[in-house]
Order: structure tokens, then sequence, then C-alpha cells
């Protein structure tokens, strides 16, 4: 890879807001490595962004829910000499189901990719971020974050540790030339809502997502300017305010109530 240009790490960036925002990060010339379970897929990716933006990608076909996975991303970066200059952690998902009646590997599933490997991650490349007292952090978390969710209970927690984790970091990074974003966004049209299985939710039956793309315009502008929140979209900061003044346990009936399924 080119050494006079900035590198960007992205995983789950085959398709929904990681590609979106692998998209943007080739817009503005960065080089790309682009981390997802489908190889296909993120080889097609590779070959649309170099052809299109004239930057290198090189795609790494790797399952982050593997504990080992983030060591051996890493390792085989600091081999070929590749320096992150930003890392985007955006690989997760979510099951629908109550807790008992999900498998327990969906559950812990969830808890290694979404908050196991993030952490991981994060870890093993802000150290040769701070040495250079240079780089940028972005973890993707949830509207879900900030509230309960039953009948995703597992998926709701694991994004509310990103949002702690993530402001934590900012604080403790000021002024050492990291900057640390972590990006919220409700309920988006990405393959998420099929795999979770509440794509027939009134989450996103009757309130609507928003589009991946403007999702991830939000949060690249976000991560540039080095804002340590960025909650996409007016409806969604609404819901976030009122969460914070709201009954905890109203606040968890809706959050109910919205995972109903609707005809």
């Amino acid at each position: 890879m080119n050494d006079t240009t900035a590198t960007a790490l992205i995983t789950g960036a085959s398709g929904g807001i990681g590609y979106e925002l692998a998209k943007l990060f080739a817009k503005g010339g960065h080089n790309l490595v682009l981390v997802a379970r489908s190889g296909p897929k993120l080889a097609q990716v590779a070959d649309e962004l170099q052809r299109h933006f004239g930057i290198t990608v090189k795609p790494v076909s790797l399952d982050l829910a593997d504990p080992a996975a983030p060591q051996l991303l890493f390792d085989q970066l600091q081999r070929e000499g590749i320096a992150v200059d930003i890392l985007v952690n955006n690989a997760g998902y979510g099951k629908l189901g109550g807790f008992a009646e999900v498998p327990v590997e969906e559950s812990l599933g969830q808890i290694q990719l979404n908050l196991a490997a993030l952490t991981y991650l994060t870890k093993l490349f802000l150290g040769p971020m701070l040495e250079r007292r240079s780089g940028k952090i972005m973890n993707v978390a949830s509207t879900a974050g900030f509230q309960p969710g039953p009948r995703m209970a597992v998926y709701y927690a694991t994004k509310a540790y990103v949002i702690s984790f993530s402001e934590a970091l900012a604080n403790e990074l000021a002024g050492q030339g990291v900057t640390m974003t972590c990006l919220c966004p409700g309920a988006t049209a990405t393959d998420f809502a099929s795999r979770a299985g509440n794509a027939r939710s009134r989450l996103f039956k009757q309130l609507g997502p928003m589009d991946a793309k403007t999702v991830a315009l939000k949060g690249y502008r976000g991560l540039m300017a080095g804002k340590t929140l960025v909650i996409p979209g007016l409806r969604n900061w609404l819901v976030v305010e009122s969460l914070r003044v709201s009954p905890r346990r109203a606040v968890t009936a809706v959050s109910r109530w919205l995972m109903d399924e609707v005809k």
C-alpha cells in the first residue's frame, strides 16, 4: 500500500453501513483494509472501489466471531507493513427472541463479535496510534444501547457496552492525538434485520429505517470532526434524549412493544 496515504480498516465491510463507509473513505483518498466473513462479496467490493477511486484495497476474509481472529488480523498487517490510521469497528449482529429461547451459541456469538472482538481490535490498533500520536477510531453502536431490549436482550446490552466503552476512551485519549467516535444509528435499511429476525417488527415496519448511505455519511463526518457521539437523524436524537428522562419501566415496555411483529 502507498505509505503516503492514510489507511482505514473497516470491519463488516461487505454490505450495509460498512460498505457505505468504505465508499466514503475511498472517495476521500484513503487506502482500505476491508474485513468480512464473505470472501467473494468482499473481493467484489474491493475490486469496485479500486477501479472507481484509484486507491488500494486489501480484502481480508475473516470471521471476527473467532476469538483468535483480531490477533491474526493485527499480526498479518504488521507483517505486511500496513499501518492502520483509522479503525472502524462496524461488524456486529443481533438475534430476535426471548433470552431463554435463543440458543446459547447465538447469545455468546453476539458477545464475542459485538463486544469482545471490538474491544480486542481497539486494544491492538490503539497502541501504534498512540506511538504516532495520530489516529481515529469509530465504534458502531446503536440507539439500542441507550435502553433495555426485551426479546433482543443480549444485543441491546452489547451496544450499551460499546457506548460506555467508547465515551470513556474518548475522555482517556484527549490530548494524545487519537480520537474516539461512537456512531449510534437507529433502525437502518441493511441486512441486519433479516439476519436478526426482526424485519417485520413495529420498529422496522411502522417507524421505518434510515438508509445506510445517510447513516454512514453522518458517521464519517462525525469521525473526521473528532466528535465523541454521533446519533444520525433528528428522530433518533429525540428518542435518545427522551430516554434520559423517562421512567425505566416505561422505556423497557415501549422497547418490547417495538419488537412485536406486525402483519
